[in-house]
């Protein structure tokens, strides 16, 4: 069924944090309800709001990170593509910078 994915160990560490991070903003809504607040957003947002903003930039830091992989690999001159693990953490600062100051 999943035959057409391909499940490299980044890929599943990227999803198993969306799903763990959905869980916890659902206990953590539960428990404490959210307010609005703005941030340096051009919006008032609430946390799952900014949640959803910053995965949707995270994906996007991913997506950039693989497309210019092999043109980095280029301009710096290396022997391998640059880890994946490289668009992984920043996606990770990206969505963290979101949601702390969003």
């Amino acid at each position: 069924m999943f035959d057409w994915m391909v499940w490299t160990t980044p890929v599943a560490v990227f999803f198993t944090c969306i799903a763990l991070m959905l869980v916890g903003m659902t206990v953590w809504e539960i428990k404490s309800p959210t307010v609005m607040r703005r941030g340096w957003l051009p919006i008032a947002t609430t946390r799952g709001d900014r949640l959803f903003i910053g995965l949707l930039s995270a994906a996007y830091v991913n997506l950039i990170f693989v497309g210019l992989a092999g043109k980095m690999q280029e301009w710096l001159s290396l022997e391998a593509e640059p880890s994946i693990w490289i668009g992984f953490v920043l996606s990770m600062l990206v969505l963290a910078l979101v949601m702390r100051k969003g």
